[in-house]
């Protein structure tokens, strides 16, 4: 995970410089402003990737001499089917939609996203996928 952490954190020096480079030769407030969200969320999964390695010790891919079967094996938990995400995306469309076309159609759309907020949550406190 450090070199991953490394990749992310050399983007965001990168875009440092050319959101610098950017704004020196056009002005343009909006790339400029878009350059420096996309540094902040590298530098965000860079922070994440550098924490969790620190957390959890070097793994296969941190070494030199690891073998392709040390990466084998149970990578972490994977959510199963789920239908939040479509409720989610359908409320979010929603909204950014009347966020477009008139405030009105946001009042109709923060209930799904709440409801899917409130799936999301508590997903894994009821039904199939239940945990005791």
């Amino acid at each position: 995970m450090k070199v991953t952490a490394k990749m992310f954190f050399y983007i965001c020096l990168f875009l440092i410089l050319m959101d610098g480079v950017y704004w020196w030769s056009s002005h343009d407030p909006t790339g400029t402003a878009a350059l420096v969200m996309a540094t902040g969320l590298s530098g965000m999964i860079a922070y994440y990737l550098y924490f969790t390695a620190r957390r959890i010790g070097p793994g296969p891919d941190d070494r030199d001499d690891a073998e392709p079967h040390e990466g084998a094996g149970e990578q972490g938990f994977f959510s199963p089917t789920s239908y939040w995400p479509l409720v989610m995306v359908l409320g979010l469309a929603t909204l950014f939609l009347g966020v477009a076309i008139g405030f009105w159609l946001c009042y109709f759309a923060l209930p799904f996203v709440a409801f899917g907020v409130y799936g999301f949550v508590f997903e894994y406190y009821r039904g199939e996928n239940k945990h005791y």
